[in-house]
């Protein structure tokens, strides 16, 4: 890493070179971006005088991600230093930031990133991969953020925040038709439900569909067993929010939803697609086909409801209190050919693998109080209590043994931040959060099992921001935070002993710029940080033994940074960019992890497991760059020909703790392209779209237990959409 100061010339270098540009930029531009506010505080402030790390995407460039049917693993690698993936079709996605994520693909698996859906904490993976609709904003946070949001964001966190009732009546409908028979429809509408507005609702309803698509063939006569078999679901979401303004004072915001997951849309594993000794697809895969001799056509269907209470009360000219009250319940079940292929072929398969993975009875109740400061002068102050306890069960059907676990997970927390101002120029937060974690678990039948794990920390931050200017800030930040010990007990349906980790701890160093120029036409985000993991939760899956074990790796370092970047240069065009550098390093000389059985690994191989020190962390492409271009022709005084494109590209993938030279991704690219007509006031818009547009077979992630299996990213998907706003 270089010097401190080095690091300091660098930024000032840097923050002098955005002034610069944006000088040149004045001349030709014309278009003016909004404020963005974000919420990475607790409090609704401009993007610029936030000391830390986030990223938004809104509007036109969420919408699209999400036209030809995706899921929330839509959102990876369009974000600078985020990556999604999931082994579990369109439940329980796994989240990386900065490197940390958790490949682990059980349903109980602990993560360092958390999902926060209308300030409420989704903490389970099923409850992680709810449907996205009706969106106001996307904020990710990157880097520790434990003082305010609490344990398991060591990672940082990846924030929904959705559209709020409003008095003005208002709504959307939004319908899509595309390849597979793809079909969304989305809509809204909200607006005041009595005389003086002081009663607002909103209703917001998503589904989503798809046809089978995936033939499954055999093998051994290359002749079909069965036609659109799989890869196609339905999804029907739903939200219903009520706001009551009880006096001038006083709101209570009350949000129920659900969603209903039908369809044979497991992940679809697919047998030795790599040729010992290469990372290339070889002839045995094809997108739309598979040789199954298991899985019974890899069904998933899942349903879920929850709701929520918040209160916001202006207790006084000074000060207001918070109460959001919340519960979650889910439960449903997965099953797939794991081995993904045939005895017979494709490949050796040394033993089938036929596993269903079933989340009943899961409940999740959070309770939070905060009270924070208001119109003060030079100075802030929040401080509240946090509450969270969840039980689930999970049924893991292995074809020769079943058997029911049990988690649960009782935390709370205290905690406080304070902010001064010292003269225009700087202001200086800090805040502190203490929590106390217990989980749970226990296995009934045979082998039957009882544990019990608990840990408590402080986690704290320190930043510093630097007012430069009206349009320029820079920051500095000193952060730590931890994940809560994790238990794993999914091995018990195979025999073996649950596995337990200790708490992982890490300390971050970071410093931005932040810049905006006076007429809004361009803007940039910039951080470079550093940071040390103690003791991290890793999860070993995979290995011949078709194993999942948790892990306290010693230490784990990374460095890099990150920008985003909008620019308006001529009227009608505007452009976003973004890059992220994300390096990591595992630093334990004693780790030996298992390995696959037909692969080629590349490290040291101990008594037949891998010493996996020095080691990249899986799923952590080191490079990432992304952008967005839209440009609109002018078509008389109120209707615009747009153009709208956006693109992603990511360097090479470890996928496991192990190297090996097929089990590491190339290099990939992802992108879209809209092409539309719109009235200039938003009211309509008729679009021609497609998604992953140059067909991309992008392997995201293996199963390497006894052969070399993967899955890959979703088709390209071309289709007709038609939006009407009110």
């Amino acid at each position: 890493m270089p010097k401190k100061g080095l690091g300091r010339r660098s930024l000032l270098a840097g923050a002098a070179s955005i002034v610069a540009l944006s000088t040149v930029m004045e001349t030709s531009a014309y278009a003016v971006f909004d404020e963005i506010k974000v919420t990475a505080t607790r409090r609704v402030e401009n993007i610029r005088d936030v000391p830390l790390s986030v990223a938004t995407k809104s509007g036109e460039s969420l919408d699209t991600l999400f036209a030809g049917g995706q899921d929330i693993l839509a959102l990876a690698g369009r974000i600078p230093s985020l990556n999604i993936e999931s082994s579990n079709g369109r439940v329980a996605p796994r989240f990386y930031i900065r490197g940390l994520g958790n490949t682990d693909f059980d349903l109980a698996a602990s993560q360092p990133v958390s999902v926060i859906m209308d300030d409420v904490v989704l903490e389970n993976v099923v409850l992680k991969s709810s449907p996205i609709f009706d969106i106001e904003q996307v904020e990710v946070l990157r880097g520790p953020q434990g003082t305010l949001f609490g344990r398991n964001t060591p990672a940082g966190i990846v924030k929904f925040t959705t559209v709020k009732p409003s008095a003005e009546r208002s709504g959307y409908l939004t319908g899509v038709y595309g390849e597979y028979n793809t079909f969304n429809l989305e809509g809204a509408v909200g607006g005041a439900l009595n005389d003086d507005g002081s009663v607002t609702g909103r209703l917001s309803v998503l589904y989503q569909h798809r046809d089978d698509y995936i033939d499954n063939y055999d093998w051994t006569t290359n002749t079909p067993i069965e036609k659109d078999a799989m890869g196609g679901f339905d999804e029907l979401a739903g939200r219903a929010q009520l706001s009551i303004q009880a006096n001038d004072d006083l709101n209570i915001l009350f949000n129920v939803h659900a969603r209903d997951l039908d369809g044979n849309s497991a992940a679809i594993f697919r047998a030795n697609v790599f040729t010992p000794g290469s990372n290339d697809l070889n002839s045995n895969y094809d997108r739309d086909k598979v040789y199954f001799d298991g899985g019974n056509n890899n069904p998933q269907s899942y349903k879920g409801q929850g709701g929520s209470m918040n209160i916001t009360w202006d207790a006084t000219d000074n000060f207001t209190v918070t109460s959001i009250t919340a519960y979650e319940t889910t439960d449903g079940s997965s099953r797939g050919d794991i081995d993904g292929g045939q005895d017979d072929g494709p490949g050796f398969i040394p033993f089938p693998s036929d596993t269903e993975d079933g989340l009943t009875s899961l409940d999740q109740f959070t309770q939070e109080f905060r009270v924070a400061s208001q119109n003060t002068d030079g100075y802030s102050w929040q401080f509240g209590f946090f509450y969270f306890d969840g039980e689930f069960d999970i049924l893991t059907d292995a074809g020769f043994n079943a058997q029911k676990v049990t988690h649960t997970n009782e935390a709370w927390a205290i905690f406080g931040q304070y902010s001064r101002d010292f003269g225009d120029e700087w202001t200086v937060t800090g805040g502190l959060r203490f929590t106390d974690d217990e989980k749970g678990f226990s296995a009934e039948g045979w082998p039957a099992y009882t544990l019990k794990k608990t840990g408590n920390h402080v986690d704290w931050d320190l930043t510093a921001m630097w007012h430069i200017a009206d349009e320029l800030n820079l920051y500095g930040r000193v952060a730590s935070g931890f994940r809560a010990p994790s238990i794993q007990g999914r091995d018990v349906v195979f025999f073996g002993a649950p596995s337990v980790a200790d708490s992982e701890t890490i300390m971050s160093y970071e410093i931005g710029a932040k810049y905006e120029n006076p007429s809004r036409t361009f803007r940039i985000n910039a951080a470079g940080y550093t940071y040390t993991i103690d003791d991290i939760q890793l999860s070993a899956v995979g290995g011949e033994a078709n194993l999942i074990q948790l892990v306290n790796a010693r230490q784990v370092h990374g460095y890099g940074f990150e920008f985003d970047a909008e620019w308006a240069p001529v009227d009608n065009f505007v452009m976003t960019a973004g890059a992220s550098l994300n390096h990591t390093e595992i630093d334990d000389e004693d780790l030996l992890v298992g390995i696959c059985a037909q692969c080629t690994v590349t490290d040291p191989v101990v008594g037949g497991f891998a010493a996996v020190d020095g080691n990249p962390l899986p799923q952590a492409p080191e490079w990432v760059y992304n952008m967005t271009a839209r440009y609109g022709v002018p078509m008389g005084a109120d209707h615009e020909l747009f153009f709208f494109t956006d693109w992603y590209y990511q360097t090479e993938v470890n996928l496991f703790l192990y190297e090996s030279v097929e089990f590491q991704t190339d290099d990939q690219y992802e992108g879209g392209l809209k092409i539309g007509y719109a009235r200039n006031d938003g009211s309509y818009e008729v679009a021609l779209f497609a998604r992953n547009i140059t067909d991309e077979d992008n392997v995201k992630g293996g199963i390497d237990f006894n052969n070399n299996t993967a899955y890959v990213n979703e088709p390209r998907i071309i289709g007709l959409s038609v939006t009407l706003r009110r």
